[in-house]
């Protein structure tokens, strides 16, 4: 039986993984927390490896503040950066195929069509260059590796834009949501399957790859379309806004090309509007 690892197993991406794991009887799981694996502290990542073997380390493990990565540099980089390099070094170690989430904001949003992996990287703030650095190490330090870049995750875990809509909703705020940013919202659990279908492949097509949901839309969009599947559109009044002052500069289109990955692995992407309305309709109480 292949056994998995998932570090950040406390995370929003990480709890779906738990929940999809319960469809894989075939795969035996191991999910961590950084309490009991910090990817920043080598010698302690060194020891777990030693201690057990795995066929699979899925990364979900990562600093993931945007605004306060400006401040917060040193903590960014040594999750992001560092904690990569520590997981590349220990699989190649141990001959563990590494599977590492990276972001669309190691792109600088100066393209208008949906970037390639193979497009230059030229991040402009700290979060998406901690997450480039954090590629690169895996990409020089363990071969056996899939970087799979992701845009706009939401899931019903944690702090992300769906769950503080939901909560601006029911304080009845009123909002104004940005609409210089394009991207394309992700549902984590489309994340984690799609995760969890790839490692069921056994392809050994290693490297670079891209994952979002189907489709496009702003900020804004994003928070319209979570107020109408809830049901909640009338509770909130929504303006629309082109600037937003944030202490972090974010790419202005950050929409990711992602034929590589259907192609190789025939993941199959859902629309962004279509998974935000079923996970609504599947969480609503």
């Amino acid at each position: 039986m292949k056994k998995i690892l998932v570090t950040g197993a406390s995370g929003q991406l990480g709890r779906c993984l738990k929940d999809a794991s319960l469809n894989y009887p075939a795969f035996n799981f191991h999910f961590a927390d950084r309490s009991e694996l910090d990817v920043a502290k080598r010698d302690s990542v060194k020891e777990f490896f030693a201690n057990q073997s795995f066929d699979y380390c899925i990364n979900t493990a990562a600093y993931t503040n945007v605004e306060k990565a400006e401040s917060e540099e040193d903590a960014a980089f040594s999750t992001n950066a560092i904690g990569a390099k520590n997981l590349a070094e220990a699989c190649a170690d141990s001959n563990t195929l590494l599977v590492h989430i990276s972001t669309d904001y190691v792109f600088d949003g100066e393209k208008r069509t949906p970037y390639l992996e193979s497009d230059p990287t030229n991040p402009i703030n700290s979060y998406g260059a901690s997450k480039l650095k954090g590629e690169e190490y895996i990409q020089e330090v363990c071969d056996k590796h899939l970087i799979i870049r992701t845009s706009w995750l939401y899931s019903q875990y944690g702090h992300n834009f769906l769950n503080s809509m939901l909560r601006f909703a029911e304080e009845g705020r009123d909002l104004s949501i940005t609409t210089e940013q394009v991207g394309v919202p992700t549902n984590a659990n489309d994340l984690a399957v799609a995760l969890l279908e790839i490692a069921s492949t056994e392809n050994e097509l290693y490297g670079l790859y891209h994952f979002s949901n189907k489709g496009s839309g702003t900020w804004y969009d994003f928070a319209e379309a979570i107020f109408t599947f809830s049901e909640q559109i009338k509770n909130v009044k929504l303006a629309k806004t082109e600037q937003y002052r944030t202490f972090a500069a974010r790419p202005a289109y950050s929409i990711l090309n992602t034929d590589k990955l259907s192609n190789n692995f025939g993941v199959r992407m859902i629309d962004w509007k279509d998974s935000l309305q079923q996970l609504i309709k599947n969480h609503k109480q």
